[in-house]
């Protein structure tokens, strides 16, 4: 089969929310775009997160790229024709001692500075008028009040239906083997086809720094697998999302009176499998963690748990934008297991990129070309 039986503007590796979202904005620029996904749209990190769509507590590099996200998580449902499971709901980190709560004051005060006030800093009475439930240590909160949660698959799937609307070409269960440059195209060897395109989108999840490399352009990307917690529906008490400030917590419950726990503990990550493993003991101290701060929840049991393959960068910052070695090359990877509420806004940013060679989006903290001389995993 020869290249041109399947020729585009743009390929897309990667089926996440990134490479879903880069695709359908580069296809309302109106570009053709042909996205290659190995395993399923939505498999790994996209579709097994928390599916918390936060500012708050933000990579200050990220944070003017979350707060034109939220504007389109906002409205969403118009533009996806779905509404992704969005709902808006504070989300609060809560600080469990005064030394903690000195941190969250600085943040607050560092973030006013640059101009920013979507965080504020709440005292022991404004928690608990947010949280009642919650524990009697707990002595203030950082929170950004109009922040929220949505289904992950589902707003990966949203994007994937809106993207294919306008022509994207989805081809799931296709592999990139090869990919090389071949005068003005990028040549991709997928199994037994072959797919063209003058420019070329890395959005590979863990596997991106596979690719980068083989492009000489390597990345040190770290294959880790967060784990998340399904408890039994219990009588409503929480509104917020909440994490906490000393401690990895994501802690929502669900209208239906479920608990989701999640925040960072890890399992066992096999790239190469495409597999990851439960850390059983991890997993008890998220549960603790969660009685802890929220008394209630000695009497909730565990439904089901589960963890997926992520990418983190060693800064704990995605990689955004161009290639520092080759025309019409980009990347967007290593999202470090907050990358969800990012998709919406990184997905533009990287369509204008592409359809225009132009971007007014502060990208350089998250340029490829700061790792140029990391040692690799």
């Amino acid at each position: 089969m020869s290249a041109a039986d399947h020729r585009a503007d743009l390929i897309v590796i990667g089926g996440g929310i990134h490479g879903c979202s880069a695709a359908l904005h580069a296809a309302l620029r109106g570009m053709s775009v042909i996205v290659l996904e190995k395993d399923t749209v939505g498999r790994h990190a996209s579709g097994v997160n928390a599916g918390g769509v936060r500012r708050l507590g933000r990579h200050y590099a990220e944070v003017p790229l979350s707060q034109r996200s939220m504007e389109i998580w906002y409205g969403i449902a118009d533009f996806l024709d779905d509404d992704c499971g969005f709902q808006v709901a504070p989300q609060i980190k809560v600080a469990e001692t005064e030394e903690e709560l000195a941190q969250l004051a600085a943040r607050r005060d560092e973030l006013n500075d640059m101009g920013f006030t979507h965080e504020v800093l709440l005292d022991r009475a404004e928690v608990r008028a947010h949280l009642p439930a919650v524990a009697d240590h707990v002595v203030g909160g950082l929170a950004c009040l109009d922040d929220g949660f949505a289904q992950p698959y589902q707003t990966t799937f949203a994007f994937q239906r809106k993207a294919e609307s306008l022509g994207v070409r989805f081809h799931e269960h296709t592999r990139a083997n090869a990919v090389r440059k071949e005068g003005g195209d990028w040549l991709v060897e997928a199994d037994a086809q072959r797919f063209s395109a003058p420019r070329l989108l890395n959005a590979a999840g863990a596997w991106a720094g596979d690719l980068a490399a083989a492009l000489n352009e390597p990345a040190p990307v770290e294959a880790i697998a967060p784990m998340m917690i399904v408890t039994s529906r219990l009588p409503h008490f929480c509104d917020a999302v909440v994490g906490a400030t000393g401690r990895p917590l994501s802690f929502k419950q669900m209208p239906n009176g479920t608990v989701v726990l999640g925040g960072g503990r890890r399992g066992r990550a096999d790239r190469a499998t495409n597999l990851s493993e439960m850390t059983f003991p991890e997993l008890m101290l998220t549960a603790q963690t969660a009685i802890d701060i929220f008394p209630a929840m000695r009497d909730a049991t565990i439904v089901r748990s589960w963890s997926g393959v992520e990418g983190r960068m060693p800064d704990d910052i995605p990689v955004i934008g161009p290639s520092a070695r080759h025309d019409n090359l980009y990347h967007a990877f290593g999202f470090s297991a907050h990358g969800f509420q990012l998709g919406p806004g990184v997905g533009e940013i990287m369509g204008n990129l592409i359809a225009t060679g132009a971007t007014n989006a502060p990208l350089q903290p998250f340029s490829i070309a700061r790792f140029s001389d990391a040692p690799q995993p």
